[in-house]
């Protein structure tokens, strides 16, 4: 039975497919037609009340199928009217009595405007609209799908996320492709009824005179009548399904349901709905009009503008209130700290000398907070929630995806007002000193410059704070236009957070305190407790184990399977003995069981794009080992080093068409030192050993690093 059901569309479109063949009585014709009307207003009704087109993706096959029924059920009735003098069942001679009622002429003018209505107005809109989406969606596909990368390494989204997102983007597209060809459907479907109307009437009559049925006017009532009836019941489901049609394409940038919307964003506008009341009223002067018809309406309006002016007033709103000082450098309204952290302080009313008075508030002052960051007046907004401003919410799904992915929880964000920065200005501290800065235009979207724009668009010319890419300010009128030509278009709160998402990730290591070591070992041990047990203290302390998590952290390895790290850990220490002196050597072990988790960060359909360098200087580098009081280092000859600087850069030049990190790779015995070389000129890059990539994975080299001759490059 089920297997039945899940053919019940296919078996549906063959019995269309033979209304155009067999010749159905009259009874089942009635039952055709009122399913058809029925299905239309579904169909409608699913349209006024779904919040995007998406959530009725199958409606362009729909539309195909309806317009087929109409098509068959049109056959149907014509070849009726054609052969039973003018008769195809109760509805349509219903349809056909109730318009013409005794007039011929009205009846069929009445039908052609709601012909040329649905074809010239509702129709012709729909498939302008259908065509001009089409073309735009498929135009901003680049954009959109680059901003979905953009959160993506920001931390905004997961992977998850981003395929669904991607997988949107795309079934958008399909969709209005479609129903770009669709409307032509919809728009054949009322040139059809119009040739079918045609038929009907003047073959009726000539058949009529013909087999000699009554006089020319009686014959002309009769296939009128029919005529009439057969078309409205045609026009009535064909004019809902190209309302529906059009109110499908229309929903782009609907946010909720068509009522909904209509009742939010009228409703929104309370002078508007007063004066259309008060202009109604002057209508009241002109001699003639319904006096008492108007007065209704406008007093009608005038009183609902009114309510609505009054309630909008009364909700609340911190909007004009301003800031005032909540402790010295605090919003009044909007949180030092992130919700669920340390706590919103309380806000003062007292003057800052009294709040010093007291000599435990200026101990308050000796506290380095982790992360702070500053704003200038223009920015305020984005951070104080009163007046919808978004940027604490985004740094909580921000904290809760570093800590899913990296497997440490970034500490509390201090968000503060500062007067010394410039009104767009913004700036980032770690530990109370700043590391970055960046400016904003609020009413301004980013647009990130691509390498071949189709045209240049107008803006303010800018950097992008945290990668560093030449981009503009756009206004938002704009932004559809830049979307097109290639630009990646981004909201001013989504560049401040990926800024900060940024900094965090490159100064991970700094905010991994003693205290948050021992919160993680305690974390850990309630899945495994009889490992952290024999572990900690007597083969591992809470020292060494913060050296280890710190290094890791510093080259963006996360550190989430904390059971393998304190386990690899622990069983080197038994085979070395206590106390560690090669923690280098540790922690390098530690990094190749963790390969499956580093080579999933760089690794893209299988393959990893890497540099590499030649034997020869590897073994150049062997030789240049020195020993100081804290280990081994790579101490290069001069020349050789800036050599080796100059390779890299223009090696690295070979990543930037690509979405993977630059990569180099050497043999394990080297990886340390040679990272610990090139991070003070390339922090971003990372440096891999052979022993650290998984298997299963194929290592593509773009690029090799030699030792080249001084001698021969000086020549």
């Amino acid at each position: 039975m089920k297997k039945l059901l899940s053919y019940s569309v296919v078996f549906f479109v063959l019995t269309i497919i033979l209304l155009l063949i067999i010749p159905l009585p009259a009874a089942i014709v009635d039952v055709a037609i009122i399913l058809n009307i029925s299905l239309s207003l579904m169909i409608l009704i699913i349209t006024m009340t779904i919040r995007e087109p998406l959530e009725f993706a199958i409606y362009p096959s729909l539309l195909l199928i309806t317009t087929l029924f109409r098509l068959g059920i049109n056959v149907s009735t014509t070849r009726n009217i054609l052969t039973n003098s003018g008769s195809s069942g109760q509805i349509i001679k219903a349809f056909g009595d109730f318009i013409l009622q005794g007039n011929v002429v009205v009846g069929l003018v009445i039908y052609l405007i709601i012909v040329l209505m649905q074809f010239l107005v509702i129709t012709k809109g729909a498939e302008r609209v259908s065509e001009v989406a089409a073309r735009f969606t498929l135009d901003a596909m680049p954009g959109k799908q680059m901003a979905i990368d953009a959160d993506l390494n920001s931390g905004l989204i997961n992977e998850q996320q981003a395929r669904i997102r991607r997988e949107k983007i795309q079934r958008e597209a399909d969709f209005y492709g479609s129903m770009d060809g669709a409307t032509k459907i919809v728009k054949g479907d009322s040139v059809m009824s119009l040739i079918t109307t045609g038929i009907n009437l003047v073959g009726g009559i000539i058949i009529g005179m013909v087999q000699a049925s009554g006089t020319l006017g009686e014959v002309a009532v009769t296939y009128s009548i029919a005529t009439v009836g057969d078309g409205l019941v045609g026009q009535i489901p064909s004019l809902l399904i190209s309302t529906a049609t059009g109110m499908i394409v229309t929903r782009a940038v609907a946010e909720g349901s068509l009522n909904e919307d209509i009742s939010k964003q009228f409703t929104a506008q309370p002078t508007a709905i007063m004066i259309s009341g008060v202009v109604v009223a002057v209508l009241t002067v002109i001699p003639g009009m319904p006096v008492l018809q108007l007065v209704i309406v406008s007093a009608g309006l005038i009183a609902g503008g009114y309510y609505l002016s009054r309630r909008i007033k009364e909700e609340p709103s911190m909007a004009a209130a301003g800031f005032a000082a909540g402790g010295p450098g605090g919003f009044e309204g909007a949180p030092d700290a992130m919700p669920g952290e340390e706590g919103q302080e309380s806000l003062r009313q007292v003057t800052e000398e009294e709040y010093y008075k007291d000599v435990n508030n200026v101990y308050n002052l000796l506290t380095v907070e982790p992360i702070e960051m500053e704003f200038g007046y223009s920015l305020i907004p984005l951070v104080d929630e009163s007046v919808g401003g978004k940027l604490i919410n985004r740094i909580v799904i921000f904290r809760r995806q570093y800590a899913q992915d990296m497997g440490f929880v970034i500490p509390s964000i201090r968000l503060r007002d500062s007067s010394g920065l410039n009104t767009n200005q913004y700036c980032i501290k770690i530990k109370g000193e700043e590391v970055a800065r960046g400016e904003l235009l609020v009413d301004y979207f980013l647009a990130l410059d691509p390498e071949n724009p189709e045209k240049e668009i107008d803006g303010i010319e800018t950097i992008e704070p945290a990668y560093g890419i030449p981009s503009r300010w756009i206004r938002p009128e704009d932004r559809e236009m830049a979307e097109i030509y290639g630009y990646t278009v981004i909201d001013p709160l989504s560049v401040l957070v990926t800024h900060l998402s940024e900094v965090v990730k490159q100064h991970a290591h700094e905010l991994l305190t003693r205290q948050e070591i021992i919160h993680l070992v305690e974390n850990t041990k309630k899945i495994a407790p009889e490992l952290i047990e024999e572990a900690f203290p007597n083969f591992i302390n809470y020292s060494l184990f913060q050296k280890i998590l710190t290094s890791l952290l510093r080259e963006g390895v996360p550190i989430k399977d904390m059971e393998t790290i304190i386990e690899t850990a622990l069983e080197s220490i038994s085979e070395t003995g206590l106390p560690i002196k090669d923690v280098d050597g540790l922690i390098e072990r530690i990094r190749t069981a963790l390969k499956r988790t580093i080579t999933r960060l760089y690794c893209e359909d299988g393959s990893m794009k890497v540099l590499t360098m030649d034997s020869e200087l590897e073994r150049t580098m062997v030789g240049c080992l020195s020993k100081g009081e804290r280990g081994y280092y790579l101490a290069l000859n001069p020349e050789v080093l800036q050599s080796l600087i100059n390779q890299i850069t223009e090696q690295l030049k070979k990543f930037n068409s690509l979405s993977q990190s630059p990569v180099i790779l050497t043999s394990q015995v080297m990886r340390v030192h040679f990272y610990r070389l090139i991070d003070q000129f390339y922090p971003n890059v990372r440096v891999l050993s052979f022993n650290e990539i998984a298997n299963n994975v194929q290592i593509q080299s773009i690029g090799s690093l030699t030792l080249e001759n001084p001698e021969r490059r000086g020549a």
